[in-house]
């Protein structure tokens, strides 16, 4: 039903400025990510585009420049399979910026065959979950000190058939792609409902969001019959620019100071599956997330 009204209520857009706000985007340089970007340089945000390509990373960058009029806008190397570059990166923020008030985490890889990060970990669980977490943790004190503050996840409605395998998070016994990625984006939504119990009180918000589906890069690993479908029901799908509005939204829109750790689609709360709201499994996937990077939480 939830859907069905989205589709009626009028278009969300707001005036909303972030002058004087810094913003990390994950994945900033193709898709939502570049269209993320490109809408929070518009309202006066410093953008940093955080991207595994520095050469695909530069040129997104310049499109970025011109299409929000904004020179403020740098492009830094991130690869999250891999947690040297992840601390790299998280290390030239925490000396180079003195604050950070938005951390989208945009990036994610979608039903790739088999593969594992530089981590050990399975590769859709590696980088959508764990090289986000990692990033997060190594960048929440900056961000605290930043308050008022927002980090953003994007997640998937494919959470809604994912289960966390705990005792097979690397998908080491049988991988299913799509249940691997399913998995990783129900991580996506615990590890937001995690984080914003532990924030509680300290002027940081947090929103897990689907962002529709949406015509990006993502697609190129499904098969023949697949692409076959995706083409069917393209004229149904959005466009990179609709795509990111549900990010924009959660980056920006007064209201959701109140709320944290909710899930959102079509720029309004939304209705996540009963697995992303089992805050037993979102605990365990939290103590198992630290054990795996050697980690504590304050």
């Amino acid at each position: 039903m939830q859907a069905i009204r989205n589709l009626f209520r009028a278009a969300w857009s707001s005036a909303e400025r972030l002058d004087g706000k810094t913003v990390v985007i994950t994945g900033a340089n193709t898709g939502i990510g570049k269209e993320t970007a490109i809408d929070l340089a518009k309202r006066g945000a410093k953008i940093i585009m955080a991207c595994r390509d520095m050469e695909r990373g530069e040129a997104a960058k310049k499109e970025v420049i011109e299409s929000s009029g904004s020179e403020n806008v740098v492009c830094m190397k991130l690869d999250l399979a891999d947690s040297k570059s992840i601390r790299e990166f998280a290390e030239a923020i925490n000396k180079g910026e003195p604050k950070l008030n938005i951390l989208i985490n945009n990036a994610g890889v979608m039903v790739c065959p088999y593969g594992k990060t530089a981590d050990g970990f399975e590769m859709q669980i590696g980088v959508n979950h764990f090289g986000h977490f990692l990033l997060t943790h190594l960048l929440i004190d900056l961000i605290k000190r930043s308050a008022p503050a927002r980090i953003i996840t994007v997640s998937s409605m494919a959470h809604s058939w994912g289960s966390i395998r705990l005792e097979d998070i690397n998908s080491e016994k049988s991988y299913d792609k799509k249940q691997a990625y399913s998995q990783s984006k129900l991580a996506n939504v615990l590890f937001t409902r995690s984080l914003a119990k532990r924030l509680e009180g300290t002027g940081v918000t947090t929103y897990s969001l689907h962002p529709g589906v949406v015509q990006t890069d993502l697609w190129r690993h499904l098969n023949g019959p697949q692409q076959a479908i995706m083409k069917m029901v393209s004229p149904f799908t959005k466009n990179s620019s609709q795509g990111a509005q549900t990010s924009i939204y959660c980056a920006v829109e007064p209201s959701l100071d109140k709320e944290s750790g909710e899930y959102y689609s079509d720029c309004a709360p939304a209705k996540c599956s009963a697995a992303g709201e089992d805050d037993a499994v979102a605990e365990k996937l939290w103590d198992m997330s630290c054990q795996m990077w050697s980690v504590t939480w304050e």
